[in-house]
């Protein structure tokens, strides 16, 4: 009888220990998911690089999705895990990277905006890569508890590029297709307005916005810039500012009654990236729409004789036109164009000469047929004019506000102003040459002004200023 007692308790002390090994079976708990990435943030690709894996590809992050029921991580199997970028498509896309992604006609694997991954120990890995627009791109993983049908989602994010800084660091001027014009009263059926293009980007080569006019475009005296006008809107005029979105600022231009050519100088102002106060640190470009009365009627030419003049370390703009053969032209030089110039594609010279001589530049235009035709263009760069600064009789009124801008003529751009002495009490003088402030005395003041060109050509002057009383009235 004891054996048999002793037997049983044995037996239940095993069971009580769940029979030393085995499987948990099934479990009641719920589906959880978790999304991590290697790198939270990614340069802009401003290269367009593919993605890869490894210390070599910088633009392209691992992600980790792993899904668990309780402790345990849940059934392997195909399409198990669903996946997208849910936000910041612009700026990243998907990869698989395990040889299943597909690849266009050249052999170049495609990107994906959504991926269905298989489970194997309950996760899967992809891969997001950056593209060219900086942003924030959110990825969300998706599993479906096969039980109940329930979905359960887990979302990371990416930066691409960190924050934009809103200044502009370049413009580009794009011309609407055929990218010339006709001349505003021609008879060959010739439009005569284009549409332009204006592209602003930071130092990112990101799209910079304006909350306030931050390009303007100017019509450059030309062969064909009289009549010209630019529109935006209800704007006209030679000269308009406008505001760009999203980097893009959109003007038209129509042409007057001469043909030849119409230079544009469009300017974004680095600064404060508004050029509605005052441009304070220009970045220019220029750019070239030719105008005709017709088309090919005549062969591919360029004008004899073309000659173009300049001053040594003055800022220079040309712009180039041929006549006949099928427009739009593509232009180039062969040589001889003076130091610190060069020839656009679309036929601007523009540039600061930096040497004095007389130089034969040999420029060639193509045009559409492929026609070529060469000439040789004599530049001439004369020495530049002297510094040279007279100084002014200024006058004002003590306790009334005084400002008056000095200004300095031939040497190097910029000048840099300061005084030595004698300047009104309450008045100062900024280094850009602005005499501001309100005189707190009155009485003739002998102040002393030197100013100083980039090539630290030094010039000092004598310069009177009045200030008188306040006018009295007699009750």
């Amino acid at each position: 009888m004891q054996k048999i007692m002793f037997g049983a308790m044995l037996a239940l002390g095993l069971a009580g220990c769940g029979g030393g090994g085995g499987s948990a079976g099934e479990t009641s708990q719920p589906y959880t998911i978790s999304l991590r990435a290697d790198k939270t943030q990614l340069p802009v690709n401003l290269g367009n690089a593919g993605p890869g894996i490894g210390a070599n590809a910088a633009y392209t992050t691992t992600m980790y999705v792993e899904a668990r029921q309780g402790n345990m991580p849940i059934p392997g199997g195909d399409g198990i895990f669903q996946c997208a970028v849910t936000a910041g498509l612009d700026s990243a896309v998907l990869y698989y990277l395990d040889g299943t992604d597909k690849k266009d006609d050249q052999g170049v694997i495609m990107s994906s905006r959504s991926i269905v991954l298989g489970s194997n120990s309950g996760s899967a890995t992809f891969h997001l890569h950056a593209i060219n627009q900086a942003g924030v791109a959110s990825v969300t993983c998706t599993v479906t508890d096969p039980r109940d049908k329930r979905q359960v989602s887990a979302v990371t994010s990416v930066t691409v590029g960190g924050a934009t800084n809103g200044v502009p660091a370049s413009v580009l001027a794009v011309t609407q297709t055929p990218g010339y014009l006709g001349s505003r009263d021609n008879l060959s059926n010739l439009r005569n307005n284009v549409a332009l293009e204006l592209k602003v980007v930071d130092d990112r080569n990101q799209p910079v916005t304006g909350a306030s006019p931050n390009v303007q475009v100017r019509i450059v005296p030309s062969s064909a810039y009289e009549g010209a006008r630019l529109i935006s809107g209800a704007k006209a005029g030679s000269s308009l500012q406008v505001n760009s979105l999203n980097g893009i600022a959109q003007v038209s231009l129509s042409s007057g009654p001469d043909s030849g050519a119409i230079v544009l100088e469009t300017t974004v102002d680095r600064r404060d990236n508004d050029v509605s106060n005052g441009i304070q640190d220009p970045i220019r470009t220029y750019t070239v729409v030719g105008v005709y009365h017709e088309i090919a009627k005549t062969p591919l030419a360029l004008p004899d004789g073309l000659s173009i003049t300049g001053v040594k370390d003055q800022p220079l703009v040309y712009g180039f036109a041929a006549t006949g053969g099928i427009p739009p032209y593509r232009w180039s030089t062969l040589g001889g164009v003076p130091d610190g110039m060069r020839l656009s594609s679309d036929g601007v010279l523009s540039g600061t000469p930096t040497v004095v001589g007389t130089f034969n530049m040999l420029v060639r235009v193509q045009d559409a047929q492929g026609t070529v035709v060469d000439k040789t263009v004599t530049v001439t760069i004369a020495a530049q004019a002297p510094l040279a600064f007279t100084a002014p009789t200024i006058s004002g009124v003590r306790g009334v506000a005084l400002a008056y801008a000095l200004s300095a003529t031939g040497g190097t751009a910029p000048y840099t102003w300061v005084s030595l002495g004698g300047t009104p009490e309450g008045l100062a003088l900024s280094s850009d040459g602005i005499l501001s402030g309100t005189p707190t005395a009155d009485g003739t003041f002998n102040m002393i002004v030197r100013v100083t060109d980039a090539d630290n050509t030094v010039i000092t002057r004598n310069m009177t200023i009045t200030v008188a009383k306040p006018a009295t009235t007699t009750p």
